[in-house]
């Protein structure tokens, strides 16, 4: 019975109120797909590289809305800080997470790292002393890793400020010996050619959209095991794998809006499962429709 889902999937459609069953559905989720545990992987190993002079680092390019910020957050949840108990019982963070600044300003990317490590942040501090305690306070904790998200957001400073950002970045990996990953569209991968040093420095890593292949039949197989449907909806059979593919343009945020739209009108509707209907019947919009609906809307 219901061998289409999960232990504790099965358990919610057996014990839950639509409500509940909705509730379930719409908790975010991580399924595994080869993509993101090869960047996941190369994550690991940078957090555990030997500290050298000039230390790897790492660029993850994917497009908006195909996976990135959630892989890294995944990750981040597998390295939180923790207590090293002993004689002081010190705090080790082994990796942060902060987003660029809206454009590259120096003093506010170094705010959110201060207020991210729940450090003061003093309005009348120069850079220069911001930049000098949280080098004291990242070798304090011992960090391992300085991950950037959003790092297109550079491009949208002049030329001298990207220059100084980029700057930034360059100290602070040769001065910490630490690995920085940057995250972000492909724009991203113009960010960094534009300094040849960081160029030679960092590894290229990218998100492609999905294809109708082995790993995306596998991940509706694993999705659908989360859906709480009583019947099971065979995401996996050729119409259905391909129309999904198209609505959603090969995008896993997509992806899971379609699907989580459609299991939440067949929980709805009493049908208990995704089919054609369901999802004629979903208020769901595609990505490139949206930029059509935008441009008009501009006119």
């Amino acid at each position: 019975m219901m061998k289409h889902l999960t232990t504790k999937t099965r358990e919610i459609v057996l014990n839950s109120s639509e409500e509940e069953k909705i509730s379930y559905l719409r908790k975010q989720k991580w399924i595994p797909y080869p993509q993101a545990e090869k960047i996941i992987n190369k994550l690991d190993d940078l957090k555990g590289y030997p500290t050298v002079d000039r230390m790897p680092n790492l660029l993850i390019v994917g497009e908006t809305n195909n996976g990135k910020t959630a892989l890294i957050n995944r990750f981040y949840k597998r390295n939180n800080a923790y207590i090293r108990e002993g004689e002081y019982d010190i705090v080790i963070a082994p990796v942060i997470i902060v987003q660029a600044p809206a454009e590259p300003d120096e003093k506010s990317f170094y705010n959110k790292i201060l207020e991210l490590l729940n450090a003061p942040i003093i309005k009348s501090e120069n850079p220069d002393v911001k930049q000098r305690r949280i080098i004291s306070l990242f070798k304090k904790l011992e960090i391992k890793l300085l991950i950037i998200d959003e790092i297109h957001h550079v491009l949208a400073g002049s030329p001298v400020k990207q220059r100084v950002f980029l700057n930034v970045l360059k100290y602070l990996s040769n001065e910490l010996k630490i690995s920085i990953v940057c995250v972000g569209i492909r724009d991203a991968f113009n960010v960094i050619q534009s300094d040849p040093q960081l160029a030679n420095r960092f590894e290229t890593m990218i998100l492609e959209r999905w294809k109708n292949n082995e790993a995306f039949l596998q991940l509706l197989v694993n999705y659908e095991a989360l859906i709480p449907l009583e019947n099971p909806s065979f995401l996996v059979e050729n119409s259905m794998a391909s129309r999904i593919l198209s609505m959603s343009e090969g995008l896993i945020g997509e992806i899971n809006t379609i699907l989580t739209k459609a299991g939440e009108l067949a929980i709805k509707s009493g049908i208990n499962k995704i089919d054609h209907k369901i999802l004629d019947n979903i208020d769901y919009v595609s990505p490139e429709d949206r930029k059509k609906i935008l441009r008009r809307t501009n006119l």
